[in-house]
Formats: C-alpha cells, sequence, structure tokens
C-alpha cells in the first residue's frame, strides 16, 4: 500500500528477490539508463533489467558494455530506425506470450530522439501493459543546469543539417513562448549557433556538453557570443544539449527600432549598425539588417 507524505502517494520498492532470479511482469518496461556516469542506473531500473527476459536496445554493443559494468545478463535484441518494422511484430508476439520486454535506448531516457515511440503505439494497440521506469534525461539534465526558465519548455530534438531547413525550422520556433532545448552534433554547433544567432536574436542559451561524464561543460552567455566562440574554438568533442531561452520580454515598435538604427547607422556600415542593435535589443539580426538597409538607402516606413 502506498504512504504518504504532504498529501503525495508514495509507493514502497516493489520486491523482487534477488532480481536475476525474478520473474518480471508480461509487458513493455521504459527504462532510462545512464547518459554518461554508470553509477546514476536507479536501483529499480537495474533490477527491471535483471529480471525482463530480453532487453530490446539501439545499439547492442552499446547496451552490452553498459550491462558488463553492470553485471547484467539478460539477452539483448537490437531495436532501431533500420530494423524496427521488422522486430516489432515479433517483440509484439513475444509480450503476448507472457514474456517482458525491457527497452532501453543508447543513453538516457528512450522515446526521447528513438524508434520506441511506435513500439509503445503498439503494445497499447494490443492492450499490453507499458510501464515507465524514468531515471537520467540529457533534456532535462541540460535544462536544471542552464540557468534558464524552466516553468514552460520545448524540446525541439534534432535541428536540420542543411542550412536553409535549419533557419527555416528556427524560424518556426522563434515565436514560442518557452525555452527550447535541442540534440545537436558536435561537429555542426558551431553552425547551428551562428543560425540562431541571426533567426532568434541575443536570447541567452547555454551549450551543455559530456553531461555526467569526465569532460563536463556548460558554457552560458547570448547566443551570438556562444556563436563567436565556437567559430573560433571550432567544434567541440562529445555529446551536446542546446538550451536557448524563450522569446526576449521587452519589444521594441518600429519607431523605437528606427531611432536605433538611425544613431547607430550615423558612421557606421548597415552591417556593424545591424549587429550592434541585434545585440542590444534581442532582435533577429535578419529583421534589424532588413530595416537597417531600408534605412541606409532612404526608404521610409
Amino acid at each position: 500500500m502506498p504512504s504518504s507524505r504532504n498529501g503525495v502517494g508514495i509507493a514502497r520498492p516493489e520486491p523482487t528477490g534477488d532480481g536475476a532470479g525474478s520473474k518480471r511482469e508480461a509487458g513493455l518496461w521504459i527504462v532510462a539508463t545512464p547518459i554518461g556516469n554508470a553509477g546514476d542506473i536507479g536501483r529499480r531500473a537495474l533490477e527491471v533489467l535483471q529480471s525482463a527476459d530480453v532487453v530490446a536496445c539501439e545499439d547492442t554493443r552499446e547496451t552490452g558494455k553498459l550491462f558488463s559494468m553492470l553485471g547484467v545478463h539478460t539477452p539483448l535484441t537490437p531495436y532501431h530506425d533500420h530494423n524496427a518494422d521488422a522486430a516489432r511484430p515479433l517483440l509484439i508476439e513475444r509480450m503476448l506470450r507472457g514474456e517482458s520486454v525491457a527497452l532501453v535506448s543508447d543513453a538516457g531516457t528512450p522515446l526521447v530522439s528513438d524508434p520506441g515511440y511506435k513500439l509503445v503505439r503498439a503494445c497499447i494497440a494490443h492492450a499490453i501493459p507499458v510501464t515507465p521506469v524514468p531515471g537520467a534525461s540529457a533534456l532535462l539534465a541540460a535544462l536544471t543546469v542552464s540557468g534558464l526558465p524552466t516553468d514552460r519548455f520545448l524540446f525541439a530534438g534534432f535541428l536540420p543539417s542543411r542550412k536553409g531547413a535549419r533557419r527555416a525550422a528556427l524560424a518556426e520556433l522563434a515565436d514560442v513562448p518557452a525555452t527550447l532545448v535541442f540534440y545537436e552534433s558536435a561537429r555542426r554547433l558551431p553552425d547551428s549557433l551562428a543560425d540562431m544567432a541571426e533567426v532568434l536574436g541575443a536570447r541567452e542559451a547555454a551549450v551543455a556538453r559530456e553531461l555526467t561524464k569526465l569532460f563536463e561543460e556548460v558554457r552560458r552567455g547570448p547566443l551570438p557570443a556562444l556563436a563567436d566562440h565556437y567559430a573560433e574554438a571550432g567544434p567541440p568533442r562529445g555529446e551536446v544539449a542546446l538550451v536557448v531561452g524563450p522569446p526576449l520580454a521587452r519589444a521594441f515598435d518600429a519607431d523605437d527600432l528606427d531611432r536605433r538604427l538611425r544613431q547607430a547607422l550615423d558612421g557606421a556600415s548597415v552591417r556593424d549598425a545591424t549587429d550592434a542593435v541585434s545585440t542590444a535589443t534581442g532582435l533577429p539580426r535578419r529583421q534589424v539588417y532588413a530595416r537597417a538597409l531600408a534605412l541606409s538607402s532612404g526608404e521610409e516606413p
């Protein structure tokens, strides 16, 4: 029976015997695994992994390394983007026969940027129980250390790799009144930050790299400053999560923007004036540049 503290039900840990020797209930178990530090594995997650009939994973080599460290000997079966359509019916059949399947990703919480979603949908369609075993998540870890608002956020996954498509995706997100969280490859980080500074303006942001690992680093600052840093330093190493603050609260009307631009254009180039005003106001550089170009050409609103 659940105990209670401050009106919130707290379930006691399930008695599972020695873990590996106990039969796990049939169904799908969504198990979070560490994102770097193996010490972050939860006790319940370890028990489920030990007692499941099979563990479905993205890469048997990666999960095999983790299992070797944890002393888990449960059989592994691959479940990833390339084999999911063929593997999914076989996993469903096993669960309908009364077996338990634990689903893990290479790191962190399954279903966040991995193919687990369709497996969960298939289980629901067949009335197969789906049970979460929460734990580590790069998304939440990056958000909590970013220093940016956490009351409302949007996970936007990976941005497109091509510049035009990436900027179009950012433009769609520009007016979302929430903190934005992205995953990004280290190789593309400098280009993505440059596009973010151009499209989203001088918002506060954080680059979280190698979270929970030996070389963990969180670099914070306005998007233009972060873009300049990585343009000079080059791509970092490791796994990267990007957190970008919500749209800046202050609104600048057309007259205010024109006034600032006229002052900046007095003795400065269109490009330099654009950079100065975009940084000062937080407005997207593309918007400021278009107006600066019009004013420098003698156009009126």
